[in-house]
């Protein structure tokens, strides 16, 4: 799932940042409100987190654009206390407001609690013969046994789930899970998908993720 971070100061977005990566989000960080304008207007997310006073474009306004044209939800980070700041952003369309300073343990429930509210874009369970993925709680299992995923290998197989049956090349795979265009010099994807083969399939009689010769790669049930 993607989470657009809109924050100017810099050791509070690299906060956000990491823990956010950490807990496995795909984060997008915002350090204006010109540059999260761009965002908002030219991506999908799952979720934005927006401070108020910003550079450019305040918190205000950007909400106002965001519900012009989506109902993401969105929490404010702000260290505006008064009630009567809150007041505002809820009638102007913020899901939740988090006052500064914040204990990311609650900014992380938080964040939950709204991905799960939110209306299903993105799938929270799948199911490929007896592999499971439970989206939210971050969980795997092959044949009941729970496999151990990095948080790459876990959005790569979120992602061959979600296209099941659909033959992904490298180039979208590398822009879908690491966010860049592709390097045809590097093996940045075949490695990731030889390792999560390693866990995913080895071990299993039945292998779901296939190679499809000068095409890229496809995760279905043949059997």
């Amino acid at each position: 799932m993607r989470i657009l971070i809109v924050e100017d100061e810099q050791k509070t977005a690299d906060y956000l940042s990491r823990g956010l990566g950490e807990s496995g989000y795909a984060v997008e960080v915002a350090r204006d409100g010109y540059d999260a304008q761009h965002y908002i207007e030219e991506c999908e997310f799952d979720l934005i987190i927006l401070d108020v006073m910003l550079p450019g474009l305040d918190g205000w306004q950007l909400l106002q654009l965001v519900r012009q044209r989506s109902q993401v939800p969105v929490l404010f980070l702000t260290a505006r206390d008064a009630v009567e700041y809150r007041v505002k952003g809820l009638e102007l369309g913020a899901d939740d407001y988090l006052v500064k300073p914040f204990s990311f343990v609650e900014l992380l429930a938080r964040v939950r609690t709204l991905l799960r509210r939110s209306p299903p874009r993105e799938r929270e369970h799948f199911r490929v013969a007896d592999l499971a993925m439970d989206v939210l709680r971050r969980r795997v299992t092959r044949q009941g046994e729970r496999l151990a995923l990095t948080n790459k290998e876990f959005a790569l197989l979120e992602l061959f789930l979600d296209r099941e049956g659909e033959v992904l090349s490298r180039t979208y795979i590398a822009s879908r899970v690491w966010q860049m265009n592709f390097d045809s010099d590097t093996n940045v994807v075949e490695v990731a998908v030889r390792r999560l083969r390693a866990k995913v399939d080895d071990p299993f009689p039945t292998k779901l993720i296939h190679t499809e010769r000068g095409m890229g790669y496809v995760l279905e049930d043949r059997s």
